[in-house]
């Protein structure tokens, strides 16, 4: 079994970054991309058992990721949201909270935070491996 994540966000370098870095440093299996919200919220939708975290940006080349949190509160308990965003203020991240994402990340300044979040959430989906 492996940890997957599904990412939404508009930058493709960006983008291919995260995926790189995940797989490398937190053993996570990327299984789609998003760019816009309508992508994120249907895929999300439709492949519900197929993912363990979602990875959001706020701001995308259409919608917002805020509302992909909101159309995602009635998930799995097992399935964790996180917002990865430049915005990453005090004001952004209670918003997101409200809206059920399990944490916040700054681009900028909080990768290392996120890559250390992922291994904790996968070593709880298999336990034995980190």
């Amino acid at each position: 079994m492996s940890f997957r994540a599904y990412i939404v966000e508009d930058s493709p370098t960006i983008r291919e970054n995260l995926i790189e870095t995940l797989q490398e440093l937190a053993l996570v299996e990327s299984v789609g991309t998003a760019e816009t919200e309508h992508e994120g919220k249907q895929w999300l939708a439709q492949n519900d058992a197929y993912w363990d975290l979602a990875i959001i940006d706020l701001f995308l080349k259409e919608g917002s990721g805020l509302n992909i949190l909101e159309a995602c509160r009635l998930r799995r308990p097992t399935q964790k949201m996180v917002v990865l965003s430049n915005h990453a203020t005090n004001d952004v991240r209670w918003r997101c909270a409200q809206l059920g994402a399990d944490a916040v990340f700054d681009k900028s300044t909080e990768i290392d935070a996120l890559v250390d979040y992922c291994v904790e959430q996968r070593v709880k989906v298999e336990p034995g491996k980190s």
